[in-house]
């Protein structure tokens, strides 16, 4: 029986005296698997950032939207408010509207809101504070809006200038305090108002007072807890739906009624849904990759035998059995893919940090995609490997010593 040591040796010197065709076929693998740990890593990535994107919308946030004009009112908001487990209610309403600060006028969004909403929305602020349930005539900017849209700077003790149009067509206009100035804000992927460095927010109450309207667009709420919020929301539904006189039966049939109501939870599902889906995408990429690179060392393993027929002879007439040949060859083809997996491990590695980098993704590395590309290496050497091992320990000595 062959020693695994003299085994190696051999099969190394193999490799040695095929230097380019060796490193040609490691090539192959190295691409392989620096591919598949570098997508697998960019959909973890891609993951983190999806959950990093709804976190920002909010803590435990649970958002109920009409679908049409003149639903929500004051009492709706209280059916709210007296859900258990509901911890804070804002509504929320967006108004187009104009902003003036000195002679300079600007075309903005209005979001109308209360107290609550700060916190449910997790808003930071640069400057001053956000708004109360006391305040009438303040506003809060948004930081491209205050910092960089008029001739001069908006501090948080200005005062400004804000008008609605009626739908008669009257234009009411108003004086306002800045009572803050927001933190500069990304655009995110889901929930809220997206990047708020352009919008201006006041009271809901005095939007409403200026605009001659009492309807609400939606409300946000902030439920006790992440491990309840399915349930809270839930009965958050319930409650809206016996408000607006819609059967239980068709709570869940979403055509059926004149709002929608979803959570942090269900949003968290969805992109991460989405996630997977990408993820699954990327590593099948990848994997196609690694499946040409196991076609190449097949290839070349065929060759290898095609060229060392006369070899695989003598060695058959000197003692070695099937199953030492066999052993010869598979080895050399796990040395030549493990090689590789290493190689396109530490590669894979370094290119995920640097496309997450350039991606401004969450640098996310699951460590136990080293073990996975290494292992990977050595199952695709032993399959691609093991077709050419068969055909070389099968052969007829005295046919391959005639072998020319």
């Amino acid at each position: 029986m062959i020693q695994f040591v003299q085994a190696v040796h051999i099969a190394s010197g193999s490799i040695r005296n095929s230097k380019l065709r060796s490193a040609l076929t490691t090539l192959g693998i190295v691409i392989g698997v620096a591919a598949v740990i570098i997508n697998a890593s960019l959909g973890a990535s891609f993951n983190q950032f999806f959950t990093d994107e709804v976190s920002s919308v909010g803590s435990n946030f649970i958002i109920a939207y009409s679908n049409q004009p003149n639903l929500f009112y004051d009492s709706e908001l209280k059916i709210m408010e007296n859900t258990p487990g509901i911890l804070g209610v804002s509504p929320r309403k967006i108004v187009s509207g104009e902003i003036s600060y000195l002679s300079d006028t600007k075309s903005v969004s209005v979001v109308g809101v209360n107290g609550d909403f700060q916190e449910i929305q997790g808003i930071k602020m640069e400057e001053g504070s956000f708004l109360t349930d006391k305040d009438i005539y303040s506003a809060v900017l948004g930081h491209d809006l205050a910092k960089e849209k008029f001739g001069r700077s908006i501090s948080h003790r200005s005062t400004v200038d804000i008008a609605f149009r009626q739908e008669n067509g009257t234009l009411v206009r108003k004086s306002f305090k800045v009572k803050g100035i927001l933190e500069n804000s990304k655009e995110t992927i889901v929930g809220g108002d997206g990047s708020t460095d352009m919008i201006v927010y006041i009271p809901i109450s005095t939007m409403n007072e200026m605009t001659g309207e009492q309807d609400y667009g939606a409300f946000f709420a902030m439920a006790e807890s992440s491990e309840s919020i399915g349930n809270i929301s839930d009965d958050v539904d319930k409650r809206l739906a016996r408000n607006f006189g819609i059967a239980e039966r068709d709570i869940d049939n979403e055509d059926s009624k004149p709002y929608t109501v979803f959570d942090q939870e269900d949003v968290l599902k969805e992109v991460g849904a989405l996630g997977d889906k990408l993820s699954s995408f990327l590593l099948i990429l990848a994997l196609i990759s690694l499946f040409v690179g196991s076609i190449g060392i097949m290839n070349i393993m065929l060759v290898t035998v095609t060229e060392r027929t006369k070899e695989i002879g003598i060695m058959k007439s000197v003692g070695y059995s099937n199953s030492n040949i066999l052993s010869l060859f598979l080895l050399e083809s796990v040395m030549v893919s493990s090689l590789g997996g290493l190689l396109g491990t530490a590669i894979g590695g370094f290119g995920a940090y640097i496309l997450e980098s350039a991606l401004k993704l969450p640098p996310v590395f699951p460590f136990k995609l080293i073990e996975i590309g290494i292992l990977v290496s050595v199952l695709v050497g032993v399959s691609a490997g093991l077709y050419p091992a068969r055909k070389a320990a099968n052969m007829n000595p005295v046919d391959a010593l005639r072998y020319e």
